[in-house]
Parts: C-alpha cells; structure tokens; sequence
C-alpha cells in the first residue's frame, strides 16, 4: 500500500493538468452571458437558452460518446476533448476580431465544450481507476476537489479583473489555452495504460448507450446515491438565479458584493476536501459520506430570509460556506464510492450515464424554478427548494459498503 502522499509522476501530470483547465474554466466563468448582453445585446431569454440550452443539448451529444470511448483507451480521448474544447473556445475571440460573432455560435460553442466536458470527466474517472491502486482513489479524488475549490476562489476575481481590463473574450481565450496546457500535461504522463477490455459483441449496438444506466439502477449502492446527486445538485443550481435576481435586483447589493458572497466561501470547499480523507479514516468511508451528504442538505433554506445590507451579506456567506464545506467532505468520498462500484470496463459508460443525468436534471429544474420564481416570487421559490432539498438525505445509501475488487482490478499491480 502506498503513503498515500506520493501518487506517481503520472498522477502528478494528471492532477496539473487538471488544475490548469480547472483554473481557466474558473478565469472565464460567466464570460459568455456576459459577451451575449454587451456584446450581443441579447436578451434576458437568450441568456437563459445559452444556460440552459448548450448544457442539455450538449449532454444529449455525449450521450453515444460514452459507449464508444469505453472500449478505447482513455489518455488519447482525454488529450481529443482538451484539444476540442481549445479549438471550439478559440473560434470565439477570433469571430470578435473578425466582426462575425453571433448568439448561434455562442450557443453551439457552449454545446460542443459542455458534451466534451461530460465525455473528458468520464474518461478522466476511468483513467484514474486504471492509474492508481482502490486504496488511492480517496487521496486522488480529494486532491481534484482541493484544486477544484482553489481555483473557486481565485478564477472569479481575477477573471472579474480581465473582463474589466481586456474585455469578456479575452477571458474565453486563457480558458481555451488552459486545455491546450491541460492536453500537454496529460501527453506527459506517459504511454502506460493497460489496454481497455475487448467489447463483448465485437461491434457497437444501440443497447450500449444504455448500459450506464442499466449498471447504476441495477447495483443497490449506486442507485440511491446516483437519485440523490441529480436531486440534490439540481435544486441547488436551480435556486442560483433566483438568487441573482433577489440580491442584485430587489435588495440592491453591489455586484461585487454579490461576486464575494460566494467566492470567499469557496474555502469551505478547500477545507472540506483537506478533511475527507482522515474524517473518512478515522469514522469510516460510508459513515462520513452519509453525515456529510445529509449536512449538506440543511442550509440552502436559509438563502429564503436573506435581507438587504451587510446582515443579508453575511447570511449569504454563512450559508454558502457551510454548505459547500459539507460538500467539500462529500465529492471525494462519493466520487471514490461511485468508482470502487463500478467494474473497470463500465466506467466510462457509468460516469457518462450519471453526468448526462444530472445535467439533464439541472436544466429542468432550473427551468422549473425559474418559472416558479416569475409566478411566486424568488424568496418564495428559494423557501420551496430549500425544503425539498431537506428531504435528500433519505435517498442516500442506508448502508455505504466497501465494494470488492471487480475481476478486471484483481490482477492489476499496485504500481
């Protein structure tokens, strides 16, 4: 067993690639609402379809890349999407240059990167499984939850910073080329993948897109964990433009004020991911992943009693940073839990399955709640799915075991 400090100089590429992408996607978020709006002069629908749109559109398209990478191996895909998601970025400063950028391009850019983000993240999922020993996983995962929450807190201000300087598009650009660095560094890791297991039947069959699915609503593990994700992640995406309209609109905060609201809570996420792994040490893996998923559950609530003025600021802050610091402790762990159940040559088709799903889930639910907050008002809608989500734990696993090696893993050197 290893130290669990020292992964490998291919791990460490993978993980530096990963941050870099991770920092560039953080460095242009927002970026293409806000090109639409000053640059396009798009609409409050528009906006919303660019939202939206691109992202179930593109989990619709990443639909039938998940069986067809299952059976390839993953460093080349990985390296394909990084080098997608650049080319499809970079055609967006150089249409501005050209005085040819429209509200279409923007909404197929958004599809094209949000089906290569689901397909990279599925991928990426299996390649680790394969790079890394079972009791590794756990270190592995936190670390990416680490990096993740990191550059939470330092993409915004300084991509709020270049937008100010340079203007939206430059933003997009240093993202583009995040995945550029992002595609060197996993090139760097090495050529030692193990070859991905022979498909069954030979050839593709339109049974294998659902085959995710079929593994996640078949294994009594998965299946209360996977209803729960997709719940619990759309109801609190859905309320964050409800949020938006309460706290830049009727109670008249600053948007740099409401910018702070939630990147300095990003630090509960960082503290979280540091804790993941001695809490799950120390209490169990199963236990841990079940308090936090429930803790994470209770504060979304209190977003419905925000007020104007510094006490609503802090209310905000308070709120978001408890609840991203449960969610902190719960990604690693659920990310660890999920592979360990899932035999090596479902893994890809597996996570595809689950990403495509919660996606689809946030779409509608956003959509829903938007619909809700025109019809009842944003504090009304923020109180109905703080309540909701009060009632996500009970989809949690009731008893979070350990899995076995699954065939393909049981010969593979820890090294």
């Amino acid at each position: 067993m290893r130290s669990g400090k020292r992964l490998g100089r291919p791990f460490g590429w993978l993980w530096g690639a990963y941050g870099t992408s991770a920092l560039g996607t953080w460095l242009a978020f927002g970026a293409f609402p806000v090109i639409a709006v000053r640059v396009l002069h798009a609409g409050p629908a528009e906006v919303a379809a660019l939202s939206c749109a691109g992202a179930a559109v593109g989990a619709a398209a990443a639909v039938p890349l998940g069986p067809w990478v299952e059976f390839r191996r993953k460093r080349p895909v990985l390296i394909a999407m990084d080098l997608v998601r650049c080319g499809a970025l970079l055609t967006v400063p150089v249409a501005f240059a050209l005085g040819a950028l429209g509200f279409l391009q923007l909404l197929l850019v958004s599809v094209v990167v949000a089906a290569a983000d689901i397909t990279f993240g599925a991928a990426c999922g299996a390649y680790l499984k394969s790079l890394l020993p079972a009791e590794d996983l756990l270190v592995a995962n936190a670390r990416f939850e680490s990096t993740a929450w990191t550059a939470t807190v330092i993409g915004p201000p300084l991509g709020g910073a270049a937008i100010g300087l340079l203007g939206p598009v430059a933003t997009v650009a240093a993202d583009a080329v995040s995945y550029l660095l992002s595609a060197l560094g996993i090139r760097a890791t090495g050529g030692h993948e193990p070859p991905p297991a022979p498909r069954e039947t030979g050839r593709p069959r339109a049974g294998d897109l659902l085959d995710g699915w079929r593994h996640i609503l078949a294994d009594a593990a998965l299946r209360p964990l996977f209803l729960h994700t997709a719940l619990f992640n759309g109801l609190v995406m859905a309320t964050s433009p409800l949020l938006a309209v309460l706290m830049l609109g009727r109670l008249g905060f600053e948007p740099w004020q409401y910018g702070l609201a939630f990147a300095l809570p990003s630090v509960g996420g960082l503290l979280g991911s540091r804790l993941a792994r001695p809490l799950a040490a120390r209490h169990g893996e199963g236990r841990v992943l079940a308090v936090s998923g429930t803790l994470r559950a209770l504060w979304s609530v209190g977003l419905a009693f925000t007020g104007p003025g510094t006490g609503g600021l802090l209310l905000v802050m308070g709120v978001e940073f408890g609840l991203i610091l449960c969610c902190g402790v719960f990604n690693p762990l659920c990310a660890t839990y999920r592979l360990r159940h899932t035999p090596q040559d479902r893994v890809v088709r597996t996570l595809s399955a689950w990403s495509v799903t919660t996606k689809g889930a946030t779409a509608l639910l956003t959509a829903a709640w938007g619909l809700l907050g025109t019809l009842l008002g944003p504090r009304p809608a923020l109180a109905l799915a703080g309540v909701l989500l009060l009632a996500t734990p009970l989809l949690l696993p009731r008893r979070a075991a350990t899995a076995r090696p699954a065939p393909q893993e049981a010969g593979r050197p820890a090294g």
